[in-house]
Formats: C-alpha cells, structure tokens, sequence
C-alpha cells in the first residue's frame, strides 16, 4: 500500500485542471468523498468539485506535509495554498488540513474525507465576515 500512497500524494500535490480527468485512476468508481462544503459519490462528482476548485481561486495546490499508513487507512495532512479571486486578490492564502483515506484492494481510494476548520482557516480571511468570525471567536473565549 505505501507505493499507491506515494501515487495518491503526488497526484494530489501535482493536481492541475487537466489532470483531474485522471481521478478515475485514483478514486473506485463509486468513492464517497466529503468535506465542510460537500459530500458525493462517483468519480464524475469528485471531478466536479476540483474542477470548481479551479473555476473559483487561483493558482490552488496541495502540499503534503504528513502520511500515516495502516493497512487500508491513509492519514493525510497538508497545506492547501491559493489566492482568492475577489477577495485580497493577489494574497496568498494556506488553509491546513487533514484527510482520511479508505483504499480499495487495488490501491484505489474508496472514501475521501477532508477535515479543515472552516471558521478559522476561510471565512475569518473573508472581508465583512471575517469581522464577524474574529468578533465571535474572541466572545467565546472570554
């Protein structure tokens, strides 16, 4: 399994608009993958989502900074690095992350499940609701 988890790392790290149409060698045809905004089945939904990835920021990648294997689970962490396209255009934005990983006998992912703080890591970069989000943060923590 550590040579399909290579595989899967470099895809992910390498990922570009016209290499999503590869997923169907990464994912079973009938993975689920979830994350804070979405959850589906199927290869063409999985495509779907990074190819809207790339539709809505600019320059996105991943960089993994962690692997964790045991037998058919795979623990991913990594640092995901874009620049929003309306908001601080031109900033480099990192959301860090974490995800699970299911594989299938072939080496195949099964289920995808991307753990990440939403509040923290996105919508506190936001103009107007990124106030709101710190002004919230700071109420809990007093």
């Amino acid at each position: 399994m550590s040579h399909a988890v290579e595989k899967i790392a470099v895809f992910f790290e390498t990922l570009t608009p016209q290499s999503v149409e590869r997923c169907g060698q990464f994912y079973t045809e009938d993975a689920c993958f979830k994350d804070p905004f979405n959850e589906v089945r199927g290869v063409p939904a999985i495509q779907r989502i990074f190819q809207h990835m790339y539709q809505s920021l600019d320059e996105p990648h991943f960089v993994v900074t962690n692997r964790l294997v045991e037998g058919d689970q795979v623990f991913l962490s990594w640092d995901f690095h874009f620049r929003f396209r309306s908001f601080k255009a031109g900033q480099l934005q990192t959301i860090r992350g974490a995800t699970h990983l299911r594989l299938a006998q072939d080496g195949r992912i099964r289920t995808h499940r991307d753990y990440w703080d939403a509040a923290e890591e996105l919508y506190e970069k936001l103009p107007l609701v990124g106030g709101l989000m710190r002004w919230l943060k700071r109420r809990a923590n007093s």
